[in-house]
């Protein structure tokens, strides 16, 4: 009996963040989950979703720095967090939990 072949698509979080809506509410998500590289993570996948080179250039960051600090394995500063943040048009806020 022979196998069928599965077919599968890459699926990429990027093609479903279109709106600033949904990029604030994919952040706001990694940030209840907590840890740190779930948020950078999160923050990359946004930065790409908007252009990870013109994101750069308006923080301030080169996107080579930039794709490193947002990399799983990178390990950002807060100072750059913010200035990428703002640089996507969005903030950080809190409430009490």
């Amino acid at each position: 009996m022979k196998k069928e072949k599965l077919k599968t698509t890459k699926w990429d979080v990027v093609d479903y963040l279109e709106t600033g809506e949904d990029m604030a509410a994919y952040l706001e998500a990694a940030m209840e989950d907590g840890h740190p590289a779930v948020i950078a993570t999160a923050i990359g996948n946004i930065a790409r979703a908007k252009g990870m080179t013109k994101v750069a250039r308006k923080a301030g960051i080169g996107r080579v720095s930039l794709y490193k600090a947002l990399s799983p394995d990178g390990n950002p500063e807060f100072a750059t967090v913010l200035k990428v943040v703002r640089a996507l048009g969005l903030r950080l806020h809190a409430t009490p939990s």
